[in-house]
């Protein structure tokens, strides 16, 4: 009896220590083996989205008609600055300067010239285009158009080390960088069951599943580089999904079988010794 409550307790003790299995990314990838990915997609203006515009020119106090005034922050004031300044970087405007919301018809407002559609294209594309109004209506004649993101994001929830919010900051990011933004995922995260949520508009929303443990999955999947808006779910695995009751003990975790062996050993052993009187 004591022999045979020693071993379930071994056996406990070893399937509590049992590590999740599927937790390696790209698992069927072999050495300088060649996957077909789907084609880079850059990030497409939709309405609602707010860019920062800077033109700039050899004639910078006819640029600065056409770009907003930005705004620095000390003592918890705001001050308003210039922003015809042509040494002015492009990822500080996106931070400070003041943006163009995309309406609902998917046009900007821009100043002078007036409504300016840019919906459904990428940045270079949309600056291209302001560019190719600026010299159209004569309004100056070398002009520099640098366009940036603002409030492009997407999110991340469940098995990852930080979940929340993160911004989208360049044209083509894939799901491995909004990964790594989240930390990583947990080891408790299923990796073969990675959902994305995308919205196209209408009230529709379409679900995408990626297997990251599969190369071609993973880099064949329409979801593989993100729009803004997107929603990353990581599942959790059967493992974690068995330990999140209120008391964290079920009968399926390894604490459970542990207590139980734990209980089964003791009780035995007094049934030994009572026997053996």
């Amino acid at each position: 009896m004591r022999k045979i409550a020693v071993l379930f307790a071994s056996a406990a003790i070893l399937f509590a220590c049992s590590t999740p299995t599927n937790i390696v990314y790209l698992q069927d990838a072999g050495d300088d083996e060649v996957i077909q990915a789907i084609k880079s997609s850059p990030i497409r203006l939709k309405p609602m989205d707010q860019i920062s515009i800077i033109v700039n020119s050899r004639e910078p106090q006819i640029a600065a008609m056409f770009n907003l005034p930005y705004f620095t922050h000390r003592l918890g004031e705001a001050q308003s600055l210039s922003g015809a300044s042509g040494n002015m970087g492009a990822s500080a405007s996106a931070q400070n300067i003041s943006g163009y919301t995309v309406d609902s018809e998917g046009d900007i407002d821009f100043p002078v010239i007036g409504k300016i559609r840019v919906q459904g294209l990428t940045r270079a594309e949309a600056a291209a285009h302001i560019k190719d109004e600026l010299i159209r209506s004569n309004q100056i004649k070398d002009p520099v158009v640098t366009v940036e993101f603002m409030n492009l994001g997407f999110s991340v929830l469940g098995e990852v080390n930080r979940p929340g919010r993160y911004r989208i900051d360049r044209d083509e990011f894939s799901v491995f960088d909004a990964i790594s933004l989240a930390g990583d995922l947990t080891i408790n995260a299923e990796r073969e069951n990675l959902t994305l949520v995308r919205d196209y508009g209408s009230d529709k929303e379409r679900f995408f599943k990626i297997d990251l443990t599969n190369a071609a999955s993973t880099f064949g999947s329409p979801a593989y580089y993100l729009e803004q808006g997107d929603i990353i779910y990581v599942t959790p695995n059967p493992k974690r999904r068995r330990e999140s009751t209120v008391s964290a003990n079920s009968a399926f975790t390894p604490s459970f079988w542990i207590s139980l062996a734990t209980a089964v050993t003791s009780v035995t052993s007094t049934i030994v010794v009572l026997l053996s009187k």
